[in-house]
């Protein structure tokens, strides 16, 4: 049998307002636990809460962007539960009124086909506080710092089909809450975290099976680990006379294995009801239209003037604007060499190579992008050629200094004095009579592959300095006369 499978995700964006959503109390990252905790995420008899209206603004942006029904009236309510991490004993949530309602999000695929997936609502809500279970023995602690901080909860609609396309669906989410400035999209302090709830189906069936959702995924890489490794559990559970269970379960990484937490809640479980403590919120046309004027150049605006303005593939356009930080550093480069293809094989290729591997982000690069411009500039003049480039661009990284510099001080320049050159390759040819022998012998099959080692001699004599188109003509000449 053929199977389909049917994912929705949950994306819980931790909004950059400074300070928590209910009260004036400021909250950083790694601070000593329970220490930024106030005294309404304690729920302390005689304290009411205070909306903060720039998580309502930045949840506005967010609706905006998505070409979403930004609800002109919105409920906070009350979402009902024990856990030892919530000492209210609720969370102020959004239920029937959420704040964003329907809107859209394009995405695009590994084969450079773009694929629309709805976001069924965004509502602002509360963070709980997070369980410590290690150094307790056998006992666990509570940190309540996280309790209260801004949540902006993004929901899909069903409409994501494999593993690939959510990671695609999350990297497109993470990169506007970036582009937008609402979420520094930080996955490994939990600043994004993803529910994903997934079902398979018989190919040609219309009803969705039952879901199972994993909960708390924090990187792009688990995110598809875990989905690929929840739809294999699901169809051999049915294959082999199963039943998929409703449920709330938990990805270990360190076993590739999905693990029940426990059994998933419906809405009726939590006892919604509205907040007494909350008005309801009224947002005016005037207020959208503010923060419609303050909206950025989005991701997907950026990659189509990436392509018109640049001439770039769908692919090298979508890379390139997938974080504002990338897309600025990358114009910055093109605008000072004036190439943008090859400004865009430097960042994507060389720059990109040594930021993974010191595991830096595009703004702690060693290279400034006015550095790397000047350097490429180097090899449309022809004063350096490719190969030294790749030798200029780690002494730049080295903190060596700018192009210019480095190329002077080692000696770098490119020799493209014919004169010289047509000297060099006598000498090559006369120290390697032989093999000019056998190639003028040889047909044009073999002739092509013995020219390499030829161009190979010629580099090897210059010291990698000769310009290798006038080295491959020169020598042509040479040996076909």
């Amino acid at each position: 049998m053929q199977w389909e499978t049917v994912i929705g995700l949950e994306i819980h964006a931790q909004l950059s307002t400074q300070s928590k959503i209910f009260s004036a109390s400021a909250t950083s990252f790694g601070a000593e636990p329970n220490t930024q905790a106030s005294l309404i995420d304690l729920g302390m008899p005689g304290t009411l809460p205070v909306l903060n209206a720039e998580a309502v603004r930045m949840a506005c942006k967010f609706g905006l962007a998505i070409d979403a029904e930004i609800g002109p009236r919105n409920i906070f309510a009350r979402k009902n539960y024990f856990y030892p991490d919530l000492p209210k004993g609720y969370q102020t949530s959004q239920m029937d009124h959420p704040i964003v309602g329907k809107g859209h999000l394009d995405i695009t695929l590994e084969d450079g086909t773009v694929k629309r997936i709805g976001i069924t609502r965004a509502h602002l809500e509360e963070d709980a506080g997070k369980s410590l279970h290690e150094d307790f023995h056998g006992m666990s602690g509570i940190d309540l710092n996280r309790a209260g901080t801004p949540l902006l909860e993004i929901v899909s609609e069903p409409d994501i089909r494999s593993a690939k396309e959510a990671v695609a669906y999350v990297k497109a989410i993470h990169a506007l809450v970036r582009y937008l400035g609402i979420c520094d999209g930080n996955m490994a302090e939990g600043s994004l975290r993803c529910d994903c709830n997934v079902s398979v189906r018989p190919k040609g069936q219309e009803a969705f099976g039952t879901r199972a959702e994993i909960k708390n995924v924090n990187s792009f890489r688990f995110i598809e680990k875990a989905i690929n490794r929840e739809v294999q559990r699901q169809i051999e559970l049915i294959e082999d006379g199963g039943k998929v269970v409703q449920e709330t379960r938990l990805y270990d990484p360190n076993t590739d294995q999905t693990k029940a937490m426990r059994s998933k809640e419906e809405a009726n479980d939590y006892r919604y009801f509205p907040c007494p403590d909350l008005l309801p919120v009224v947002i005016e046309q005037s207020f959208l239209d503010e923060v419609r004027s303050q909206l950025p150049e989005l991701p997907t605006q950026k990659r189509e003037r990436f392509q018109s303005q640049y001439g770039l593939s769908v692919y090298d356009a979508s890379v390139l604007s997938a974080s504002r930080e990338m897309a600025e550093y990358f114009e910055q480069v093109a605008k000072v060499c004036g190439d943008a293809k090859l400004a865009a094989n430097w960042v994507m290729g060389e720059l990109s190579s040594l930021l993974n591997k010191e595991d830096l982000e595009i703004e702690q690069s060693p290279v400034s992008a006015e550095h790397l411009g000047g350097m490429i500039l180097r090899i449309k003049d022809n004063t350096i050629s490719g190969k030294i480039a790749k030798m200029v661009f780690e002494a730049m990284a080295a903190g060596e200094g700018s192009a210019d510099a480095i190329i002077e001080s080692k000696g770098l320049k490119q020799v493209t004095d014919s004169g010289a050159i047509d000297k060099m390759l006598d000498e090559v040819l006369a120290a390697n009579a032989e093999q000019v022998e056998q190639y003028r012998a040889s047909d044009e099959a073999k002739r092509g592959k013995m020219f390499g080692f030829f161009v190979g001699q010629a580099m090897k004599a210059s010291k990698g300095k000769a310009n290798p188109g006038q080295v491959n003509e020169l020598l042509k000449k040479k040996l076909e006369d």
